[in-house]
């Protein structure tokens, strides 16, 4: 222990540094789980899935080409009406992600790619897309640890704040 250090700055210190390991290391882990749900929405077809990831912070800013052909910023409710309208006019027949997870993510976002695959419920019209999910890290509001693992924002602290798609 350094000298100008006492004893109990030092705990302290280690106590705020195990924290911090302890915070990244659930969020890092829930990104595996994040991107299941996200694949899991499109495959069940259910917007109550996605809006449990979409940021309530921030709006998301969404870019469909067509035949869905769309392009705006909404909020997390706005999102989820739209998504349900999609859901309602598409039935998917796959979706899966186009590359492997990083290992490193100290960073505070990610972009998921993903292919969808998708028939229109109208004209049985089949299209294929790639999507982009724009995911950042979204802090607890209760800075405890003790609070912040009971937190719902820290159990999924993985959030979308950004769609886009286009052809393939």
């Amino acid at each position: 222990m350094p000298p100008c250090l006492t004893k109990e700055s030092y705990d302290n210190i280690f106590f705020v540094a195990n924290l911090s390991v302890v915070i990244l290391t659930v969020l890092v882990s829930l990104l595996p789980t994040t991107t299941q749900n996200i694949e899991k929405a499109f495959l069940q077809n259910n917007p109550k899935i996605l809006y449990s990831l979409f940021s309530a912070k921030s709006s998301i800013n969404i870019s469909l080409p067509e035949p869905i052909s769309f392009s705006d910023q909404l909020s997390n409710q706005q999102a989820y009406f739209l998504f349900r309208k999609i859901f309602s006019a598409y039935t998917t027949f796959e979706f899966y992600s186009e590359k492997e997870l990083p290992s490193d993510l100290e960073n505070q976002n990610f972009i998921f790619n993903a292919r969808w695959s998708f028939r229109d419920n109208k004209n049985n019209d089949q299209h294929v897309i790639h999507i982009f999910f724009y995911l950042i890290k979204e802090k607890s509001s209760d800075p405890s640890l003790r609070q912040s693992l009971k937190n719902e924002n820290l159990k999924n602290g993985w959030k979308i704040i950004e769609i886009k798609a286009g052809k393939i």
